[in-house]
């Protein structure tokens, strides 16, 4: 038994990219973003698809390795690789980039991107919770309005701004509401799925299609559920994976959890619960650039300092989650996150009391064997534990 709803998932890729070379055709126009700290409702408002863009894949590395060093982080590579070999069939109809200054080696990468594409670059603060880092993040958003105006032609009302952000809002539900469903001790979803969903909807030209889709998915696992449906019995080890962002592609520590008889049942990072309390209110009648500002800030990355949001979001989902352990993800020369494990770890070993255990890698496969190894031991460790 195996919910019909997540074929639908598995095919989105190509469909999607059709859809883009027939909304081009009838005059779209199509900006790339690689990062959450983006605020798509602004893409949205002008008219525009925003596509994701953030490189999960290790075969265009070797390109970028020709401008870019070996010792960088491969989501970096991987994301330039794809740009300067044209493979990339998003990045190809994408008509401006808007990057950001999440950190140095993609700031300098968006330097050399200049050369391919338009690219708009935001000036993101490092200080979340002081009103200097609003007032800049929010002159930051006008000056994307401002560029997305001139580029596409058109004007952002603040109508279109908040139906925008209605858009995003149902969005932000609809994920949150099948990320939830794994809170019980029999989970609904495994990990390489949940990564699958949220990853394929991030290419989506029309947006209530991907609403539509995990709504679809969600309603049948709990139809499901109703008639003895999980994804493994109540002793697999629960797990929280978090860190930096992964993608299909990238998803070699997610697998081999789930091949050695572990869940992941959450995920904390870009494309899974950080999310969380990114909620505007409906009825808030201010200005909706400053309220897409306030918002953003919320997002408990790593490159924010001090980054308590992502402690408190980590203790909140260890409990919610009834998590036996949890991985911290590392890319290689992510500083940011890197260092933030020292955190992570005190917070999971000595205040909540639970396995931790980090793992630093790239994309290739070379350490594969290794990781099994490591991840069998850890997954060990969380089922004596349980016992």
């Amino acid at each position: 038994m195996r919910p019909n709803a997540l074929e639908a998932f598995n095919e989105l890729r190509d469909q999607n990219i059709l859809n883009l070379k027939g909304a081009k055709a009838a005059g779209k126009k199509v900006v790339g973003i690689y990062c959450s700290y983006c605020p798509k409702e602004l893409v949205l408002a002008a008219g525009a698809v925003p596509v994701s863009l953030c490189g999960t894949r290790e075969e265009p590395i070797a390109a970028a390795e020709k401008h870019l060093p070996r010792n960088l982080c491969p989501l970096i590579k991987s994301s330039y690789g794809f740009a300067v070999t044209d493979t990339c069939p998003y990045f190809h109809f994408s008509d401006m980039i808007v990057g950001e200054t999440t950190c140095d080696g993609k700031k300098k990468m968006f330097e050399l991107m200049q050369d391919i594409k338009p690219v708009h670059v935001m000036h993101l603060p490092q200080v979340a919770d002081r009103e200097a880092s609003l007032k800049l993040w929010h002159s930051e958003l006008v000056r994307l309005q401002d560029e997305l105006e001139e580029r596409l032609g058109i004007k952002i009302t603040d109508q279109d701004l908040r139906e925008a952000i209605h858009i995003s809002s149902e969005q932000r539900r609809a994920r949150m509401e099948l990320f939830n469903l794994n809170q019980g001790r029999a989970a609904l979803i495994s990990g390489t799925e949940m990564l699958t969903v949220s990853w394929q909807v991030g290419f989506c030209v029309d947006q209530q299609e991907g609403i539509d889709l995990i709504d679809g998915l969600t309603a049948e696992l709990r139809e499901l559920a109703g008639m003895g449906y999980r994804v493994s019995d109540e002793s697999s080890p629960r797990i929280l994976l978090t860190g930096t962002p992964v993608g299909l592609g990238s998803e070699k520590v997610i697998t081999l959890v789930e091949e050695l008889g572990g869940l992941v049942v959450a995920m904390q990072n870009c494309g899974g619960y950080n999310i969380a309390d990114l909620e505007i209110d409906a009825s808030d009648t201010r200005d909706p650039l400053l309220l897409l500002a306030e918002n953003y800030l919320k997002i408990p990355c790593s490159v924010m300092s001090p980054n308590q949001r992502r402690l408190k979001l980590l203790e909140r989902m260890i409990k919610e989650f009834q998590i036996d352990g949890v991985i911290d993800l590392t890319w290689q020369a992510c500083h940011t996150f890197n260092v933030e494990s020292f955190l992570v770890a005190d917070l999971v070993k000595n205040r909540m009391g639970i396995p931790f255990l980090q793992i630093e890698t790239d994309y290739s496969s070379s350490d594969k064997e290794n990781l099994r190894v490591r991840i069998e031991a850890f997954l060990e460790i969380t089922s004596d534990n349980n016992r």
